[in-house]
């Protein structure tokens, strides 16, 4: 019997994305100026207020104020009709140092040696159901608030968006697991009041041709963009019998930070798989990749995905699992959901991964190259299913004179890449 499965995400202006999008830059210019440096930070966003707290060691001295205030206005809160906007709001900062107690656990010199910076467990997930192996309800979720983005910068085809967003997507899947057709898309995007009422105008009339405008243009405008990005077989998806729910509530003028609060953190199945493979609860932004809860999510997720690109399975879970302060991992744990197509089972599957992985924290840090500012690109639209690429990138400091600028060359989403097939399929004889 053919069932149904939903994923959502939200936009880089949604308040919680708001709040990792200036908890990742702050890390960013941190490692770009001392790659060594420990970060442990926390964001609040609300009207017309931001607070940073946390924990930090580091021998840089950053303006933290100006990098939030960067953020902020990037992103695109920079108008004070919205309540919350990047060149006056208040901005408070708590951040003090790390804890000497967790830090003599993680720092141990040689890099073979490096303690795990806490204990859980870690999820990595893929499928092959598409192109960049991510589960096809969080991906198109992804896709239409990134291509939104881009309509509300462009202004030329829909002048009145503003920056808070949220989509969702329901597939319908048959019993092998194929998706078979979208069943609905919800659209929830912040914009002007754009009808006013007025002679003769009620204002509940003004708000119905609101409505009307925005449901007709996302339908007509946003997602003939979105299926333009997508594969034929993708594209037939989209019927004629999609339910779409634009803006259910009714008009969204109030968003943002002024509409709710946003934390750092709380976004964890949107940066993820989208409800798919499985959670160990950690959150990533603001953390260094000396916390496990960030660094081997990502090496699961690479290790996942190459497994599947490899042909070992049509979708896998792997977990892994620490104790702070200690160098290898508790355990290692494989689920393929009987999808394998090798004759192994999951067990055996996971004692090759050990084999050919190496989950010591301090390796995965250099493996993937994560001592670099990397993270702002994945605060928003998801750390999963992104394009690896070499990037140029610059970050400023105030130097006590004038202001320090540097210019890196970088490189983004190396969990991402195919590198280690070659590797899988001869251990696993495919």
């Amino acid at each position: 019997m053919s069932y149904l499965f939903t994923s959502e995400s939200v936009s880089e202006g949604h308040p919680d994305k708001i709040a990792d999008q200036i908890s990742d830059s702050i890390l960013d210019h941190f490692l770009a100026f001392d790659p060594n440096s420990k970060v442990a930070c926390e964001t609040l966003v609300t009207t017309g207020q931001v607070v940073l707290a946390g924990e930090v060691k580091s021998q840089t001295y950053l303006d933290l104020q100006q990098i939030a205030r960067n953020v902020i206005n990037k992103i695109g809160y920079t108008k004070s009709e919205y309540m919350f906007e990047g060149n006056s709001c208040g901005i408070l900062s708590a951040i003090h140092e790390q804890s000497q107690d967790i830090n003599q656990g993680v720092d141990r010199g040689n890099i073979e040696e490096q303690g795990a910076g806490d204990q859980g467990m870690m999820f990595g997930y893929a499928t092959n159901e598409t192109e960049n192996y991510m589960p096809l309800a969080l991906d198109l979720s992804h896709r239409i608030l990134q291509t939104l983005a881009d309509l509300r910068r462009d202004a030329s085809e829909i002048a009145y968006l503003r920056p808070d967003a949220k989509a969702q997507v329901t597939i319908e899947y048959d019993d092998d697991h194929k998706p078979q057709r979208i069943d609905a898309i919800v659209v929830s995007t912040q914009h002007d009041d754009f009808v006013k009422a007025g002679n003769g105008l009620s204002q509940e009339d003004a708000d119905i041709q609101m409505l009307n405008k925005i449901r007709e243009d996302i339908i007509s405008i946003l997602i003939p963009k979105v299926k333009a990005q997508l594969s034929p077989e993708l594209q037939a998806l989209f019927g004629e019998d999609i339910k779409y729910h634009i803006n259910p509530t009714g008009k969204f003028v109030i968003g943002g930070p002024h509409g709710d609060t946003g934390l750092t953190g709380r976004k964890i199945i949107v940066d993820t798989y989208g409800g798919k493979g499985a959670h160990g609860g950690g959150a990533f932004s603001g953390k260094d990749p000396s916390k496990v809860d960030r660094s081997a999510a990502y090496a699961a997720r690479h290790i996942a995905k190459n497994l599947v690109a490899a042909g070992v399975a049509d979708q896998i879970l792997v977990q892994v699992s620490y104790a702070i302060g200690v160098v290898e991992p508790m355990g290692v744990f494989v689920d393929t959901y009987g999808s394998a197509k090798v004759d192994l089972n999951d067990g055996q599957i996971a004692a090759k991964v050990i084999e050919l992985f190496d989950l010591r924290p301090g390796l995965i840090e250099k493996n993937l190259k994560l001592r670099n500012p990397i993270y702002s690109a994945s605060a928003a639209y998801g750390h999963m299913g992104r394009k690896n690429e070499t990037v140029k990138m610059t970050f400023e400091r105030p130097d006590g004179i004038g202001t320090e600028s540097k210019e890196m060359e970088v490189e983004l989403f190396t969990w991402e890449k195919l590198d280690r097939v070659a590797d899988v399929k001869e251990a696993f004889g495919l």
